[in-house]
């Protein structure tokens, strides 16, 4: 038989890419007029720019079809060597396998994918067609900086929606359970799946665990202690002693507040709060009020206001210590920052150390939140909230949930809806299914100031009760902990805040993400972490170089750090001792108002 000519199938494929490019023009035309008459609806039709966004896409490829037309050759071509490759196998024959994608992604762990040829092949064609959809989303030259990342991350939405695990017929642990169960495993998840869908607005919210069995107060959130003063946005902690004699200085949390605080006290095991109050702090942590349309007007500068500051102030009256050490976590930090700068301003230095966990001052580089950051967004954001009042936590929680879809939508799917499973009770994961609101007034400062305009980092950027804030001007020793995986403050982001800071820094990098990098207690399954250089002297890279492993948990780290400003040995502190009588028992009752 004769053997195929290369040349002619050369010769065919420029043909054919040529004839590509003669089409291209007249349906640039045709889409550029289609998106003409779609231009003056377009914020109603599409609020988060998505459509807009794909449409500029689709014109600069159309501009230079060739970058598509060669990806999907590459990509026909994998996918037939793959389908040989799985012909080979299931007739038995050895011959040479040709290079598929080899992913670790957890989604594809079950042994079928890689024992049965038809599910190598489905794996390796999912792949071979989402990478390819992925370097093109990537690669489009020309794009608005902002365009280009909304792209690349709704691709990315597609793709992993489109993955093979998702569908029952091309699950292999899906299909083994339906033959085993004679099809029990899909009536149960249609059940699942019209309890999760709401009859009145068509929405899914898919559950992620079994809040049935969690009682704050009772299973989680336990460590005893008492609120000793409210306000209408927070009330405050304070945890009773475990040890006879305690640090000097307390120690105050300000946790962020589109979560709520109990993230640091899940359970006994994984209890930051607990762990602190062993080694001797006296802790108050603030509980952020879930608040409702009544404060739609508070601000910032209320949170400012009525969180740490009126928090310092009470402290003083319960301990009659003037002075403390305080935390900042997440958003926390950020207003951590803030209330720092304006103390500074004002020659207060009640905070003689100070601590961020995961924490941005400088929004210059947000991570994938900052797809969801243009003014087209934020308006249509404050829109619906000019109607309620508020911003709807499920609604951020959501956000959140698109930054890990596959760990915290596709997951649950399968879960859920295709093995019929319940959701697991998960002391994390009941946390993060507990979403707060978020005020009006305060929410659309907030993604302005600091996400849209990066005005915090900035000399005089913001203003509050007359004071301009500066960053720089905070001499404050303080210490900045990121993880290494985080999706929320990417780590390099939040080095770039630890720089700003003109007192001394200190900066360790744990592994994990936003949140499993933090709860992470010391013990034989701690993960490792990273010390290096004070950040002044380098850029992340050059950090990241220079950085040495400590073996353990950073908790054990930063509390030496922290040991240098806690003073002297008092005799420890009860809740209510002092000149605050107590409210009630921790966790108070701020925390146990949830989103219906």
């Amino acid at each position: 038989m004769d053997q195929p000519d290369p040349r002619a199938a050369d010769e065919v494929t420029r043909e054919l890419g040529a004839a590509v490019e003669r089409a291209s023009v007249e349906a640039r035309t045709l889409l550029e007029q289609y998106a003409g008459t779609l231009a003056d609806g377009m914020p109603g039709l599409d609020p988060m720019g998505v459509i807009a966004s794909f449409q500029t896409l689709g014109l600069r490829l159309l501009s230079d079809p060739m970058p598509f037309w060669w990806a999907q050759v590459d990509a026909a071509r994998a996918s037939m060597g793959a389908w040989q490759h799985a012909m080979d196998r299931m007739m038995g024959l050895e011959r040479h396998a040709p290079e598929l994608p080899q992913s670790a992604d957890k989604r594809f762990r079950d042994p079928e994918w890689s024992a049965n040829p038809l599910f190598e092949f489905i794996r390796a064609t999912y792949q071979i067609y989402a990478n390819a959809l992925l370097r093109l989303a990537l690669g489009a030259d020309g794009l608005d900086e902002h365009v280009a990342r909304k792209v690349e991350f709704y691709t990315r939405q597609f793709v992993d929606a489109m993955a093979p695990t998702n569908f029952a017929l091309t699950n292999p642990e899906v299909l083994r359970a339906t033959v085993e169960s004679g099809g029990a495993n899909l009536v149960e998840g249609l059940r699942h799946f019209l309890e999760d869908l709401d009859p009145a607005t068509g929405q899914l919210r898919t559950r992620m665990v079994d809040t049935s069995g969690f009682r704050l107060g009772e299973n989680i959130a336990t460590s005893p202690g008492a609120v000793v003063f409210q306000n209408e946005l927070m009330q405050l902690l304070q945890y009773a002693p475990s040890t006879a004699r305690v640090r000097q200085r307390p120690l105050l949390i300000i946790p962020p507040w589109i979560n709520k605080f109990y993230v640091l006290d899940l359970q006994a095991k994984n209890s930051f709060i607990r762990w602190a109050v062993a080694q001797g702090h006296t802790v108050f942590v603030i509980s952020w009020v879930n608040p409702d349309a009544s404060l739609r007007d508070k601000d910032f500068a209320d949170y400012m206001l009525q969180g740490p500051l009126a928090a310092l102030d009470a402290i003083a009256a319960a301990t009659g210590e003037r002075d403390v050490n305080a935390i900042g976590y997440c958003i926390g930090g950020t207003l951590l920052g803030a209330t720092l700068a304006y103390m500074q301003a004002r020659g207060d230095d009640r905070i003689r150390s100070a601590t961020f966990f995961t924490a941005m001052l400088d929004f210059t580089e947000p991570g994938d939140l900052g797809v969801f950051i243009d003014e087209q967004q934020i308006s249509h954001l404050e829109q619906s909230m000019a109607k309620t009042g508020y911003l709807d936590g499920k609604e951020m929680a959501s956000t959140f949930n698109l930054l890990r879809a596959n760990d915290l939508i596709w997951s649950f799917v399968v879960n859920n809806y295709l093995l019929g499973k319940d959701p697991a009770p998960f002391d994390l994961l009941f946390w993060n299914s507990d979403s707060t609101r978020m005020p009006a007034c305060m929410h659309s400062t907030y993604l302005r100031n600091m996400y849209q305009e990066n005005r915090l980092c900035q000399p005089g950027g913001m203003t509050i009760n007359d004071t301009p804030l500066d960053l720089r001007a905070i001499t404050v020793p303080a210490c900045f902990v990121s993880t290494l995986e985080d999706h929320i403050a990417p780590w390099k982001s939040t080095y770039r805040g630890a720089q700003l800071l003109g007192g001394d820094v200190t900066f360790m990098l744990g592994k994990a993400g936003h949140v499993a990098g933090i709860i992470n207690p010391p013990g034989p399954r701690a993960y490792a972490h990273l010390q290096g250089p004070a950040p002044r002297t380098r850029n992340a890279d050059e950090w990241l170089s220079a950085a040495t492993s400590t073996p353990g948990s950073w908790w054990e780290s930063w509390d030496a750090w922290a040991a240098h400003f806690a003073g002297g040995e008092v005799a420890a502190r009860d809740p209510g001792a002092g000149a605050l009588p107590v409210i009630e028992a921790a966790p108070g009752s701020y925390v146990k108002v949830r989103v219906a």
